[in-house]
C-alpha cells in the first residue's frame, strides 16, 4: 500500500487535477481511474454491438457516426455527445470490439473506449471521461451476469498478454474514415520587392519610378514615331491654266 493512498480526498483531487488538463481519456488496463478500465463479456461481439448502437440511438445528445469494422476484425462504433457543462460542445467517443475464442470454444467480447473533446483550451472539466464511464455503465448493467474478471480471464485466454496488447495497439492506431475538416486559410501576402532610391540632379527619386517614367518616354516615342509613319504623304497637285 502506498502512503498516498492515506491523503483525504485523494480522489477528488486526482479527478480535478485530470479534467482541467485533460480534453481526452481511454480505457487501459491499469488505469488512474477505476471507471476507465477494459471490459470483458462472455457474449458475442455482434450482441454487444448491438446493445451500444441502441443506447446511442435513444441517448438524448448522442449521436451516432458511424459503424464498421477496421483492420483486424475490431469493430470500432464513433458517435458525437453534447456536453451540457460545455455548452454544447461536441466530445467524439468511440468504442472498440473484439472477439476472441476461449478455452472451452465461447466466446469473450473486449471493450476499449477513448473520447476526446473539441474544445481549443486545455481541460474539460472531466466530460470525456464522464462520456466513456456512460458508456461503460450501461454494459456493465446489461452484461453483469457475464461479466470476465482479470483472474477468469488469465485462466480462459489462450494468450492474454499477447492478446490484450494486439487488442491495445489496434486500437490505438485505428482511424476512420471521416470527413477532413476545413482548415481556415489565412489569405497569402503578396511580396513587394525593395528598391532602393537613385538621385538625380540632387533629387532623390526611387528606381521604380524612373524605370517606369522612362518605359512612358520610350512608349511615348515608339508612338510619335509609329504616329509619323502611319500618316500618309500628301501628293502635290499642279494646276495648269489654258491661255486663250
Amino acid at each position: 500500500m502506498d502512503l498516498l493512498d492515506f491523503i483525504p480526498f485523494k480522489n477528488e483531487f486526482n479527478k480535478a487535477y485530470h479534467g482541467l488538463t485533460d480534453n481526452a481519456n481511454h480505457t487501459s488496463e491499469n488505469p488512474v481511474f477505476d471507471a476507465l478500465k477494459v471490459r470483458r463479456f462472455a457474449a458475442s461481439q455482434n450482441e454487444v454491438s448491438n446493445f451500444i448502437t441502441e443506447k446511442i440511438e435513444h441517448w438524448v445528445g448522442w449521436d451516432l457516426k458511424s459503424k464498421k469494422t477496421s483492420v483486424g476484425g475490431m469493430m470500432m462504433i464513433r458517435s458525437e455527445v453534447s456536453s451540457f457543462l460545455l455548452l454544447g460542445t461536441k466530445i467524439t467517443v468511440t468504442f472498440g470490439l473484439s472477439e476472441e475464442t476461449d478455452r472451452n470454444g465461447y466466446p469473450i467480447t473486449t471493450i476499449n473506449s477513448k473520447a476526446e473533446t473539441n474544445i481549443e483550451s486545455r481541460g474539460d472539466l472531466g466530460e470525456s471521461r464522464r462520456v466513456i464511464r456512460m458508456g461503460l455503465s450501461a454494459l456493465d448493467f446489461e452484461f453483469r451476469k457475464q461479466h470476465v474478471k482479470d483472474d477468469e480471464y488469465l485462466f480462459r485466454s489462450l494468450d492474454p498478454k499477447g492478446q490484450n496488447q494486439a487488442l491495445q495497439e489496434l486500437f490505438d492506431n485505428a482511424r476512420l474514415k471521416t470527413k477532413p475538416s476545413e482548415e481556415k486559410r489565412k489569405p497569402s501576402k503578396q511580396a513587394i520587392p525593395f528598391r532602393p532610391s537613385v538621385k538625380t540632379n540632387g533629387t532623390s527619386q526611387n528606381t521604380s519610378d524612373a524605370e517606369n517614367s522612362e518605359a512612358s518616354d520610350s512608349m511615348t516615342a515608339s508612338g510619335n514615331g509609329t504616329r509619323d509613319q502611319e500618316k500618309p504623304a500628301r501628293s502635290k497637285v499642279k494646276v495648269i491654266k489654258l491661255k486663250k
